[in-house]
């Protein structure tokens, strides 16, 4: 019994041994072999797979689609997935370039939830609205296209469509326009106006030499048109038998009048007044006050006298010959001081509003090259000259050198007040006119502009009156304005179809 008992303790002692050999080999033959230094996969590789192709699938889903295109690269687009005539799908053109692929260590070296997009590809200008046209045109399309010139559509990118009025550019855009602003400021606005004139002499400075009696030429002694003569110089020599006869009984009178000192009074009067008569015939025919007081002194009648000439001038013109005789009021010479001038300039009707006595002028002359003379404007002629509907406006100018001549052709510039003192005033190039509306472009911040219709009134020296709409101190665009209003008539042609 006791035999029995031990031999069947040591059969399941041997079975337990077979069984637990069994059990190992089994597991050794469907456990993994043990990893080597060349093809062991570190841990988490599994998972870092995993969350590279989550980033990729998420970044597909999050890249926006623009268009699509044909796919043998055709100018055939479309805004919906479409298929050719093979029955091949249009391609997806997106609003970013395709990511670079990202390494499967840093995508599962990024937290949770980060996306790829964020940390290695830069932010694209923004979502495409729209294509405008490249003109200005209210043309828009959803898809690239081109105009009839090929010029490509210009997209329109989200962020640039400002809401309002106020047109949104970015700083790199408003670079490339070369966009220039000024401050609308108070200016007092002159316009010039512009004529043509010639030089005219002075008719207060004009004479004429004629006698006041009857004679003869005895001896010329200025014989020349255009000689120079100063006041009191002798022109010629004359003999007159009146004049003679004037002399001696002015003699005869005062020599009586001298006789009869200690006589009645009544004596004295009339000898008196026989001497004043003879003096005052001398005096009116312009005999020398010379020639009178060697008479009064003791002298002798002279069968000549001497004319002088009564004003410093240049002759015009010469009518005495030597030997001629004259009668009373014949003209000798005609005599002009030149020192001063008029210079008489044909203004057209619808300019003459414009022009005041007292205003300054710049006369040039194509005679005088480099030459300017200014003057001002002494007198305005009633009248308008049918033909040419001009008026005739007298500018004096002085002429101490001479340069100026009568008949001298010039261009006449008349400094005219546009408006009645500063007004506000912007560059005209700042204004958009349509001929219709006129219109400017206000700068209300970096970028930011607002066309802002306004009524514009005179125009000169390069800039325009704005009567409305502007203030003092605002900044205007004055150049690459019109892009700027293409984006805004673009804008508002786009509200207009959206509010339809």
């Amino acid at each position: 019994m006791k035999r029995t008992a031990i031999l069947a303790v040591g059969v399941a002692a041997v079975a337990a041994l077979g069984i637990s050999f069994w059990a190992g080999r089994e597991t050794m033959d469907h456990s993994p072999p043990p990893p080597d230094s060349a093809t062991a996969i570190p841990q988490g590789a599994e998972a870092g797979h995993d969350a590279a192709a989550h980033a990729a699938t998420q970044l597909k889903q999050e890249r926006q689609i623009l268009y699509y295109q044909h796919p043998d690269g055709q100018a055939d687009y479309s805004p919906v997935p479409k298929k050719d005539g093979r029955g091949r799908d249009f391609t997806p053109v997106y609003a970013d370039p395709e990511p670079e692929p990202v390494p499967a260590q840093q995508a599962a070296a990024k937290p949770a939830g980060q996306s790829p997009q964020l940390s290695g590809l830069p932010a694209g200008p923004g979502k495409v609205l729209y294509y405008r046209n490249p003109m200005g045109l209210p043309d828009t399309s959803p898809v690239p296209k081109k105009d009839n010139m090929g010029m490509d559509y210009i997209p329109v990118y989200e962020g640039e469509d400002g809401g309002g009025n106020t047109l949104k550019i970015s700083p790199d855009k408003v670079q490339k326009l070369g966009v220039k602003t000024e401050v609308a400021a108070r200016r007092t606005l002159t316009r010039p106006i512009r004529a043509v004139g010639t030089v005219q002499v002075d008719e207060r400075h004009l004479h004429v030499v004629a006698p006041k009696f009857e004679g003869y030429i005895e001896r010329l002694n200025v014989n020349q048109t255009g000689q120079q003569v100063s006041r009191g110089q002798s022109l010629m020599e004359i003999y007159s038998p009146d004049l003679v006869l004037a002399q001696q009984e002015y003699v005869v009178a005062l020599q009586g009048a001298r006789a009869l000192e200690n006589a009645s009074p009544e004596a004295r009067d009339s000898a008196r007044s026989l001497a004043e008569g003879a003096l005052s015939r001398l005096r009116n025919w312009d005999i020398p006050a010379a020639q009178i007081e060697r008479l009064r002194n003791g002298g002798q009648p002279t069968r000549t006298l001497s004319l002088a000439s009564p004003v410093s001038g240049v002759v015009l013109e010469k009518r005495a010959v030597q030997g001629m005789r004259f009668m009373p009021g014949e003209m000798f010479y005609q005599i002009a001081d030149l020192s001063n001038v008029w210079v008489i300039a044909e203004v057209f009707e619808q300019d003459l509003a414009q022009v005041d006595v007292g205003q300054k002028a710049e006369v040039t002359f194509n005679g005088l090259p480099g030459m300017s003379f200014t003057g001002k404007v002494t007198f305005i002629y009633p009248t308008v000259t049918p033909e040419t509907r001009t008026a005739k406006v007298r500018i004096e100018l002085p002429n101490h050198q001479g340069h100026l001549r009568p008949a001298l052709y010039g261009t006449v510039q008349l400094a005219a007040p546009a408006a009645r003192g500063p007004v506000v005033a912007v560059p005209d190039s700042a204004v958009l006119d349509t001929g219709t509306r006129q219109a400017v472009l206000v700068e209300r911040g970096e970028g930011l502009y607002e066309p802002r219709a306004v009524k514009v009134g005179t125009r000169a020296d390069g800039y325009v009156e704005v009567l409305d709409g502007v203030t003092e101190g605002e900044k205007v665009v004055v150049r690459a304005n019109f892009l700027i209003d293409a984006e805004s008539n673009l804008k508002a042609a786009l509200q207009g179809f959206h509010n339809h």
